[in-house]
Formats: structure tokens, sequence, C-alpha cells
């Protein structure tokens, strides 16, 4: 799968929707001995949509001590905590993460989004039964948000509920039949159930939405070398790899939801002098691979 963070960057960006620009000035404290409440709010919700502009940006350290300031300005803001929520899961504070996320949810409680990014920060912490059960209290709120059902899906897979996961992975390709990455895993899923065969036209299907996707070559590569054909998938692999150098990394590929099986037919693929020379190539764009008939 991609990176775990892949939807929680948008949903930092997109925390502070609903707050009103502030007119020109208004971020500016009143310098009077009795500080208006109001006042304060205001200045916390600029200093919140700065940490959020930072944040598109990337700057997440950046960002946090305007966050953290914005919350003392604006308690009664849900967006400031969810902000600042969202940037401790991007800096993988999870403990804070999962405190600012809760004080969100208290201030917004119908809010999917917010139980969302709880359920994303308990799955970072490796407590899966509350991910799954966090996930599905959003999925009540929001029941067809493909993101939701995706990472309802992990966690489901962590716990090696398989039909379970599956069953939400078809939920967010049946909400939207462009979203690969819960194709690509429920591929990760058949691989480690020995059904390779199945595993290959999962990963055919997420290449055709996304040709240049990594993931899907790399795993489509080593189902090819264990079924023998070698030397389409060392190509494969050499194209994957220069897109994404990271899947050359056995810790990474644990991180994206590999299993013992795919891990260890992966490192016989990259034991490969072609594939270590490509993991020393600087990523480029390469040609585009074919999707093999069935």
């Amino acid at each position: 799968m991609p990176n775990r963070k892949f939807w929680i960057k948008f949903l930092i960006v997109c925390a502070l929707l609903g707050v009103t620009e502030p007119a020109l000035g208004q971020a500016l404290i009143p310098r009077t001995p009795q500080l208006d409440s109001a006042a304060l709010e205001k200045q916390g919700l600029s200093l919140a949509q700065e940490a959020a502009q930072l944040a598109q940006f990337q700057q997440y350290e950046q960002a946090l001590p305007r966050a953290r300031l914005a919350t003392q300005l604006a308690p009664r803001s849900y967006q400031s905590w969810f902000l600042l929520g969202g940037l401790y899961l991007q800096t993988n504070r999870y403990d804070e993460a999962i405190a600012a996320l809760d004080q969100a949810r208290v201030l917004d409680p119908k809010n999917a989004s917010i139980m969302f990014a709880l359920g994303s920060a308990h799955f970072q912490q490796g407590k899966y039964q509350a991910a799954v059960e966090t996930l599905q209290a959003g999925l009540k709120l929001k029941p067809n948000d493909p993101e939701g059902l995706f990472d309802l899906g992990n966690a489901y897979y962590k716990l090696r509920q398989f039909p379970q996961a599956i069953a939400q992975y078809n939920r967010a390709i049946a909400v939207d039949k462009k979203f690969w990455p819960a194709t690509n895993n429920i591929g990760l899923i058949k691989y480690e159930q020995g059904d390779i065969d199945a595993a290959l036209r999962h990963w055919q299907a997420a290449l055709s939405i996304e040709k240049q996707a990594a993931e899907p070559q790399l795993a489509m590569a080593v189902a090819l070398y264990v079924k023998g054909d070698q030397q389409r998938a060392i190509t494969m692999g050499e194209s994957a790899l220069r897109i994404d150098q990271r899947y050359g990394d056995v810790q990474f590929l644990r991180e994206q939801l590999w299993g013992d099986r795919l891990i260890a037919d992966t490192q016989k693929l990259l034991a490969s002098p072609r594939i270590q020379a490509a993991l020393q190539e600087p990523p480029s764009q390469p040609a585009q691979i074919q999707v093999i008939p069935q």
C-alpha cells in the first residue's frame, strides 16, 4: 500500500476549511489591560491558518508551535485541535495526536474526519482493535468514505481478519473505482494466502489505474519471478525500483503491509545483480509497463 499517511496530509490541509478568514488587522491582540476573548479567538484562528499553510509545504515542525498556541487562544475551536492532532500524526507523536484529536472530537462529535484521524493514530500505535472501533464509528457518520474504508481494511489486515479486510477494500473500490491502493492490498492478502494468480490479477488491475505505481509493479515482479518468468520479472522490478527505491528496503515493505511470504520471495528478486544495480541508480521515469494478458 502507499504510505499510511497519504490522506492525513489532506486532512491537515482541510482541517481549517470551516474557519472564516479574519479581516486585515484582526490578527493583532488589542493592547489593552482587558483582552477580549473574541479577539483572542480570532488571533488563535489566524495562527491556526498560518500553521495549516506551513503544513501544506510539509513544514510540520514550524507549524506545531503555532498550532499549539492556537488551541490555547481558541480552545473551543475544533479546527485548531484537529489541526494540532494532524500535525502530531505527521511527526509520529501518537500520544499527543490522540489527546488533541480527542479534544477535537469532544467539540465536534459528528465529524467523521476526526474519527478517521483517530483511527489512523491508533493504527500507527499498533492498537488495531481500537483502530477498528474508531474507524467504524467514523464510517457510521460517513459510510462512503473510501479512505476510511481503506484504513478499516488495513486494521482488519493487521488483525489477520482477511475476509473482513477484503470486504472493506471492496467497499472502498465500489465507492471509488480508481482507488487502486485497495485493489493492491487485496493482492497482498491473496499472495499471503498462496493464491499467486489472484494476487497478480489484483496488482494488474491496480496498475491499469495507476501505471506508475511502484508497489504493484514490484509485487507483480516478485510473483512473476516465483512463477519462473525471471526475465520479465527483473525488467519490471527494475522499473518499479527506479520509481521508488524505498521498495528495496525490507523494513519499508513491512510498513506497507507486505506479508512474510511476499517479503521472503521479494528478497530472492532483490538479490539479482540487475536489481541491485537499479537500486544504485537515481530515480527516473521508466517506460510504461504493459499489462500482462490473462
